[in-house]
């Protein structure tokens, strides 16, 4: 069986490349309102470490993951995985 790959999103955390649906950037109303209610429903998970919000990844598992990386960071790290 194959191992997941997985990206860094920044700060030493890790996602798997297979579950992302889409890398967004934060500063639209509708995303903050994506983020406000998955934070209502208990499935956002904020790997920002304490810094801005620079990108929300959206997941399969209806999770939202906030990541403190731009959207051209994670593209980047997406990119260099999957020519791996």
């Amino acid at each position: 069986m194959d191992q997941p790959v997985f990206v860094k999103i920044g700060f030493s955390n890790l996602v798997a490349l297979s579950r992302i649906i889409a890398v967004v950037n934060p500063d639209s109303s509708p995303v903050k309102r994506l983020i406000q209610d998955a934070r209502d429903r208990s499935v956002l998970i904020d790997a920002t470490s304490g810094r801005k919000t620079r990108s929300v990844l959206v997941m399969d598992s209806d999770h939202l993951v906030l990541s403190a990386l731009t959207v051209e960071e994670i593209e980047k790290a997406m990119q260099e995985e999957a020519h791996e």
